[in-house]
């Protein structure tokens, strides 16, 4: 082989191991940007408007989403091949911390809560296997959205879960 093949090469491997070490996301990155996306949405005056219209509830039904069942008190979201779960309870206020109490759990890896005048919320973060894997709950009120999320996709799901929960509360 000519020698501008090997340069070439080891350039290639040097570019792929940079671009891996810089895009890499350690685990207390991802969950430290997951409070601070949920913690900035919760806060933010624009709650999404909600695009589904269910018998019994309305909510905000983010891009690529797609609704599998429905009931009086729940939803089942589905994206690529992930489930979103909504669990509604409508007796309960939007300061209600009934399910902020319930979630509690010593394995959270994140656990933390918001309060305003008007509303009360939260987001927990359980790691569920050594694949680097979480289950993401949020919750406004009487809602409680949850998924399981990969540290890739951890970020844009507690944005999209805020929003729906937010949307159902609003």
């Amino acid at each position: 082989m000519p020698k501008q093949t090997y340069i070439v090469s080891a350039l290639l491997v040097i570019f792929i191991i940079v671009l891996s070490i810089y895009s890499y996301q350690s685990e207390e990155s991802v969950i430290e940007q997951v409070e601070n996306i949920a913690n900035d949405t919760f806060y933010n005056v624009d709650i999404p408007k909600d695009n589904y219209e269910g018998e019994h509830f309305s909510f905000f039904l983010p891009e690529k989403m797609e609704v599998e069942e429905v009931d009086n008190f729940n939803a089942i979201l589905e994206i690529d091949n992930k489930t979103i779960i909504i669990f509604y309870n409508s007796l309960e206020d939007n300061l209600s911390k009934l399910n902020y109490e319930a979630a509690k759990t010593e394995e959270a890896v994140l656990f933390e809560s918001f309060e305003d005048d008007n509303k009360f919320g939260y987001v927990r973060i359980l790691p569920v296997d050594t694949e680097g894997k979480f289950e993401i709950q949020i919750g406004v009120g009487g809602v409680k959205v949850t998924t399981i999320s990969t540290k890739s996709e951890a970020i844009n799901d507690a944005e999209n879960l805020m929003n729906i929960a937010l949307s159902i509360v609003h």
